[in-house]
């Protein structure tokens, strides 16, 4: 029996690559999973095959060898007819290796790539053997293929009539990458949800405690989604899987863009990401100095439905 192996880092390329699953017709028992081993990654993937390789932080080669190494084992474990990834560095370590082993290797560029390809997608653009695609038309090309993206099986739902008189619930979530903290938000929202009931602060390996709030570094993903689904308003670093996540359950949320040039990200995708969003109306963008009581209680009157989209237009 041939299986399909899914290659992708961790957070909102898992995301991407678990919820696409349907629309490239991959069937769960036929998934082979290789991606790296935290809160989401063991809860999402409950009950399928997955095999945890070492980090890779972004750009760096010493680790992505010892990724290969592990990519080796795992594909001399299957037949695989079929490989994909949303990236990012394990897919440069993993397609041509399945490629070459007779899989057809399928790159779906991350949607947080709204301009153009990552240094992942460049340097796969240039084998022949690895098949390319973008998520967004306005960037496609003979080497890149539109193929539709996961922002398509969403759409804006039902506005409440009015706004709650106040933000009772709150979940607020910003990733669990090391290296990068984002100060700017918690200056910011600490004081707008001080008065709520319950909010989950979700803020991955930073020490929040000097802005009296008790952080998590990782949540469960089950967990995760009830907090989100009971929540009245999410607000989230503008991650792709942040997004998904408070998509499904319903929520508008207010995406708050990391930007490089305080340290809080490698560069500035995640305004790519929030853009498109509020493109689509499906959330608020905004900066942390921007948010105040009134958008929150804005995107707490707002919705987000699931709707069915189309399967993902793959070449071969």
């Amino acid at each position: 029996m041939t299986k399909t192996i899914m290659v992708c880092s961790g957070g909102g390329h898992l995301k991407q690559l678990f919820t696409l699953a349907q629309r490239l017709g991959v069937e769960p028992d036929d998934q082979v999973w290789l991606t790296f081993e935290n809160g989401l990654s063991t809860s999402l993937l409950a009950g399928r095959e997955v095999h945890f390789a070492p980090f890779v932080a972004p750009r760096d080669l010493s680790s992505l060898w010892r990724f290969r190494a592990v990519a080796a084992r795992v594909l001399q474990r299957h037949r695989y007819d079929r490989a994909f990834s949303t990236g990012s560095s394990p897919a440069v370590a993993v397609l041509p290796m399945a490629a070459a082993g007779g899989a057809r290797a399928h790159y779906i560029e991350s949607a947080a790539r709204a301009e153009g390809p990552s240094v992942s997608g460049r340097i796969l653009q240039r084998l022949r053997r690895v098949r390319t695609y973008t998520q967004y038309p306005v960037w496609q090309s003979e080497r890149w293929r539109y193929a539709g993206s996961i922002y398509d099986s969403f759409a804006p739902g039902p506005t409440a009539p009015a706004a709650p008189d106040r933000i009772r619930r709150a979940v607020v979530t910003v990733g669990t990458q090391e290296g990068y903290g984002f100060d700017r938000l918690y200056d910011a929202l600490v004081p707008l949800l001080a008065d709520c009931d319950d909010v989950l602060w979700q803020v991955g390996p930073q020490d929040v405690s000097a802005w009296g709030i008790e952080g998590r570094d990782r949540v469960p993903h089950d967990e995760l989604n009830a907090a989100v689904r009971e929540a009245d308003v999410v607000v989230a670093h503008s991650g792709t899987g942040s997004a998904i996540t408070a998509f499904e359950q319903g929520k508008f949320p207010v995406l708050v863009p990391r930007l490089a040039r305080h340290r809080e990200h490698v560069d500035d995708h995640q305004v790519q990401i929030a853009r498109e969003m509020q493109r689509r109306s499906l959330a608020f963008m905004r900066a942390p100095e921007e948010l105040d009581a009134d958008v929150l209680r804005e995107a707490a009157r707002r919705s987000v439905v699931e709707v069915e989209a189309p399967a993902m237009a793959l070449d071969g």
